[in-house]
């Protein structure tokens, strides 16, 4: 007779008493080799029940796993997958997308990614907040008549006052990157504060990064002071120069539509991906042979990550033909 299994109490897992480690996530067992099923809520450490708001315990210092470590949603015509990398303790990124009904039988397909700026307190909440709150706005304004870009700009300022709205203080202030795509009547419209980005992967031909960051080096490349590599190098490239939150300038969104001539993908993402793919042609390159867009999005999430997943890493891919919005 087979032993009876036990569960990983990191990731569920089943395993057997004589394993030592979880072979999906790599958790430690019991030393005696024996797997133990920890009661909800206790630490997957320790079993303690003292886990901190932050969700480490405060017994053993373990950070238990969230429900945003790791992200796949689908829905028919758009895809998205986020990942908190192998650096990082959580997810800072958040993404929202949905496929709207709009009125005379149109649709619309809309999407948001937000990257929670690290060095401000509760970044995950900022990012949250703002994928949550422009995809509310932007469907609201869209169903109420309003035209692509105004809605993705009145969507975008109220994103800006949810995570402004989180702020203790102006020293206690989350923040984040915000970047929205809307496919609607065979265009796409963009809006973006950060370094977020939105990128068109033609299915022939040469893609597009269709933002511009927001960014130290992007600053840098728009006043023609140096070249893209040589900012991208400068140990100040990342440093932004606009973001949503209290301590943030006046929000000035960037709003622009581009109108593809031919079917292709629209690939929004957070710099835990572009990092490491920044050229149009280096995404299209790390894309595997399939028109699954779920395939995709986890494609470039792994190539990520086996290129070091320093950073969170999201990405949300839209497959777009010219003739009518997909959905």
């Amino acid at each position: 007779m087979e032993d009876d299994p036990g569960t990983c109490p990191s990731c569920g897992l089943a395993v057997l008493p004589e394993d030592g480690f979880c072979e999906a996530c790599g958790h430690a067992l019991t030393d005696a080799g024996i797997a133990v099923v920890v009661a909800a809520g206790a630490c997957i450490g320790c079993g303690a029940v003292t886990i901190d708001a932050d969700g480490y315990c405060e017994q053993c210092g373990i950070r238990q796993p969230s429900g945003r470590d790791h992200v796949e949603r689908e829905l028919a015509g758009v895809s998205g997958v986020s990942d908190k990398g192998l650096r990082h303790s959580k997810n800072e990124d958040a993404m929202a997308f949905a496929v709207l009904c709009l009125p005379a039988e149109r649709q619309a397909i809309a999407a948001v990614v937000c990257d929670g700026v690290s060095t401000s307190p509760h970044p995950e909440d900022a990012s949250q907040a703002a994928a949550d709150a422009g995809l509310r706005v932007l469907q609201k304004e869209l169903e109420s008549g309003a035209d692509p870009e105004p809605a993705s700009r009145e969507a975008l300022t109220q994103a800006a006052a949810a995570v402004a709205a989180l702020a203790g203080s102006a020293h206690d202030a989350p923040a984040c990157t915000y970047v929205s795509a809307l496919v609607l009547d065979g265009a796409l419209t963009l809006a973006w504060v950060g370094d977020s980005r939105a990128y068109w992967l033609p299915g022939q031909g040469t893609g597009i990064r269709l933002t511009q960051d927001d960014s130290w080096a992007g600053q840098m490349v728009t006043l023609g002071v140096l070249t893209e590599a040589e900012a991208q190098a400068h140990r100040n490239a990342h440093m932004l120069v606009g973001w949503l939150g209290a301590d943030a300038d006046a929000v000035d969104p960037h709003v622009a539509t581009f109108t593809p001539d031919a079917p292709g993908l629209v690939v929004v993402c957070s710099d835990g991906l572009w990092n490491y793919l920044p050229e149009p042609s280096s995404i299209t390159a790390a894309l595997p042979p399939t028109d699954d867009p779920l395939h995709l999005a986890r494609s470039l999430v792994q190539t990520a990550l086996d290129a070091g997943g320093h950073d969170n890493i999201t990405v949300v891919v839209i497959p777009f033909t010219p003739e009518d919005t997909p959905a």
